[in-house]
């Protein structure tokens, strides 16, 4: 009997899917757990495999379109089923194609050529899916966007799918005998040319949008700033670092000093929930990882039962997973508290928009060195501005400067970490 397959809900947050290629056509069989389309969500890009075996008998979201969650995606069932009569009961919103491009608008009539990648030239492989095609390229969308991000040359790799098709494992396992990333050549525009370019916005940046404006428009922020005598941890982290035992970055301190302090101030380890605040007793932060179409925040879970090099490592598997487009719902669901850090970047303070469901995020700044006073004479020094922004439907000045002043203990005097 045919049975509808509807649109996945592959994350917490997600409304909504685009679907960026399907696997199979109306009439292909389907197995069990094979790759039956790849699905755009807010946060990533993921195969989605049937549960069922079948023929595909109905696509209900072409490619490049956007459907909610629950409507209907496709139809499998036994060869030559009738299914107007599932289509007819089923009251699921149609789907909304995706907007095409908008023309790149000009004030004079010339044209001008797009950015140009020109790849270093990479030795070939001795099996490859152009070749067993005649010169065309079988991979996945997923596969290509992968390959282009990590910039292999996808003709280079061999397919392991169905008829050589190379599939998202083949790019991540594939070791070139030499590359180099690609450079990229700039479009040459006119004096006195007015252009620009529109292109479609992602689920992902759909998502960022709407959470930081409810956050930022329904959340009353308040900030706190502080500045954090770094001499110690440096000297600390140098240590660690000289030990050969592992290498550690400023930014695990800081997640390792937030831990510890907000088992001391239960309250900014807490969350709105209307008729409630929820008091968390374990703490799982969240780390603000930048990728090309937004913020991910992949979670440290009890971060506060954690070492130093352990946080670390999992922040370091964290960020390079989201780069690649790797992370699982698992990995970004549970904060408690967040961390974005922008200090790598030159930036001294900033302010942070709140990330639901928590209560505060600390927004922390490059570490400077500056004249400070120190038993009354002026001395260098190395301070860190750190800004806490508040739901102050929970957190009180006081509670979070308390935070703050336990935070700057631990930063200041880090052996306190190690007991």
């Amino acid at each position: 009997m045919a049975e509808i397959v509807r649109m996945p809900k592959l994350s917490d947050t997600m409304t909504e899917g685009t679907v960026a290629s399907w696997n199979k056509k109306v009439g292909d069989k389907v197995k069990s757990g094979e790759v039956l389309a790849e699905i755009e969500t807010d946060k990533a890009t993921m195969e989605f495999e049937s549960f069922q075996d079948g023929v595909l008998l109905h696509i209900g979201v072409e490619k490049g379109q956007t459907a909610k969650v629950d409507s209907i995606l496709a139809i499998l069932g036994k060869e030559g089923e009738d299914v107007a009569a599932l289509l007819a009961s089923d009251a699921a919103p149609a789907p909304s194609a995706a907007a095409e491009p908008a023309p790149v608008a000009a004030a004079a009539p010339v044209a001008v050529a797009a950015p140009v990648a020109v790849p270093a030239v990479a030795a070939a492989p001795a099996v490859s899916a152009t070749s067993a095609n005649n010169g065309r390229v079988k991979a996945s969308p997923l596969a290509k966007k992968i390959a282009e991000e990590m910039g292999i040359n996808i003709g280079n790799v061999a397919g392991s799918g169905d008829g050589g098709r190379i599939v998202r494992r083949d790019v991540e396992n594939f070791t070139p005998a030499a590359a180099s990333a690609p450079t990229y050549v700039p479009a040459f525009v006119p004096a006195g040319t007015e252009r620009y370019t529109e292109e479609n916005v992602s689920q992902m940046r759909k998502t960022i949008a709407r959470r930081l404006a409810e956050s930022k428009f329904t959340a009353p922020h308040f900030y706190l700033t502080m500045e954090i005598d770094m001499d110690n941890a440096m000297a600390a982290r140098k240590s660690i670092n000289d030990s050969g035992t592992a290498k550690i970055s400023f930014n695990d301190m800081v997640v390792k000093a937030c831990a510890m302090a907000l088992r001391q101030h239960p309250k900014v380890n807490s969350s709105w929930r209307g008729e409630t605040i929820r008091y968390n007793e374990h703490v799982h932060i969240g780390v603000a990882v930048a990728v090309d179409e937004g913020l991910l925040v992949p979670v440290v879970r009890f971060a506060n039962e954690k070492g130093l090099s352990q946080i670390g490592a999992e922040v370091k598997s964290f960020a390079e997973k989201a780069k690649s487009k790797k992370l699982q719902p698992s990995d970004w669901e549970g904060n408690t508290f967040t961390i974005s850090n922008l200090g790598m970047f030159g930036i001294e303070e900033f302010t942070a928009i709140i990330n639901p469901p928590d209560a505060c995020i600390l927004a922390v700044g490059g570490i400077k060195s500056v004249p400070v006073v120190k038993n009354g004479a002026v001395v260098p020094g190395n301070i860190m501005k750190v800004t806490l922004s508040c739901d102050h439907r929970v957190v009180d000045g006081a509670s979070g400067a308390a935070f703050l002043q336990t935070l700057k203990a631990y930063l200041e005097n880090p052996v306190m970490m190690l007991v």
